[in-house]
């Protein structure tokens, strides 16, 4: 089993920037794979970045050249760089860690961009 702990989200301004972190615990030897979903009121979930353990990353399109997802392997924490932001960037936002076996969530943190 793997535990998340979600920081960061917050009210920011458009143009705005702003960093999400999340820590993970517990049994994370066979993590391979951490990122970032959002999910906007009446929206579907969806993935902004991913980061695998191996080292590459995927961004969706939308944030590609605004957003930078990295980790520190040290500490197991993954953080979502945010810069630029804009409302359509509002969302309670997820982390996600998946291994070998399954995958587990955060709670969640709200992003709030005003405009």
């Amino acid at each position: 089993q793997v535990q998340l702990m979600e920081t960061g989200g917050g009210l920011v301004q458009t143009g705005g920037s702003l960093r999400l972190s999340c820590a993970a615990s517990g049994n994370i030897g066979s993590v391979n794979a951490m990122g970032w979903y959002r999910q906007a009121p009446g929206k579907q979930r969806e993935l902004v970045a991913r980061i695998f353990i191996t080292g590459p990353t995927y961004y969706a399109d939308s944030v590609k050249d605004r957003f930078t997802i990295f980790k520190d392997n040290a500490d197991y924490t993954v953080y979502l760089g945010m810069n630029n932001l804009k409302s359509e960037d509002t969302a309670v936002y997820y982390c996600n860690v998946r291994d070998r076996y399954s995958e587990y969530w955060g709670q969640g943190t709200q992003v709030t961009v005003s405009s």
